[in-house]
């Protein structure tokens, strides 16, 4: 298993922590003391933890495919919806909102290759990932890629009750490929697409979806 990089420092910093403050209760109880073995077996589970939320999941990178969407993240999907998306295309999309649990793998990937158009932070709340108001009111960075075969596809990268930052690789301009490294969403958060109506939607609310392995949708030929 590998350590995303957006984690090294936070690993780092926990570790020159957690090191010290146990060794300086050893000094101060003794070493039966339940309280220093609780505290110590806590930061043990802590330190781990962290390192299993910033893990890098190793797998094949599919066949890229102009008309597969691949599931930008990890997670479980909890809406599938017709709407007015109003921030750049200022028209009716099908959403499709992937929930992302503080156990789940949080790096976020590229649904399609091609090149990115738009790309916006906005700053905002930090509501539940789930509600469907974190859509719209949650800090956020929204990604707009043209694919090869010129459909746009929106991903938008939405920080929850939890997740205090967003780490956005994409740049305007640049060329991305199709489950290449999109980003990194820090602890609980969620990830919307905005697809075209006529999509061909290959999942369903509830289901589990992976990213390089997940295909949600299916653009018509």
């Amino acid at each position: 298993m590998k350590i995303h990089k957006e984690g090294y420092g936070l690993l780092k910093v926990l570790f020159l922590l957690l090191v010290p403050v146990n060794i300086l209760m050893l000094t101060l109880r003794p070493f039966n003391s339940f309280f220093i073995n609780g505290f110590a077996a806590l930061s043990v589970i802590l330190f781990f933890f962290v390192i299993w939320f910033f893990r890098k999941p190793e797998r094949e990178m599919p066949e890229p495919d102009d008309h597969l969407i691949f599931a930008p993240a990890d997670g479980k999907l909890v809406t599938i919806e017709e709407t007015n998306e109003t921030e750049y295309f200022n028209d009716k999309r099908l959403k499709l909102s992937i929930f992302m649990s503080p156990l789940n793998a949080h790096v976020n990937l590229y649904p399609v290759s091609g090149v990115v158009t738009y790309c916006k932070y906005h700053p905002g709340k930090y509501i539940v990932a789930w509600h469907p108001k974190s859509s719209d009111k949650n800090e956020c960075s929204t990604i707009v890629i043209k694919s090869e075969n010129s459909t746009e596809i929106l991903v938008r990268q939405i920080a929850g009750a939890v997740a205090r930052r967003i780490v956005t690789y994409a740049k305007t301009g640049n060329p991305v490929t199709q489950c290449g490294e999109m980003g990194f969403i820090k602890f609980g958060s969620r990830v919307d697409l905005f697809l075209p109506l006529n999509s061909d939607i290959n999942v369903d609310i509830g289901n589990k979806v992976y990213g390089k392995r997940t295909v949600v949708a299916t653009l018509p030929a």
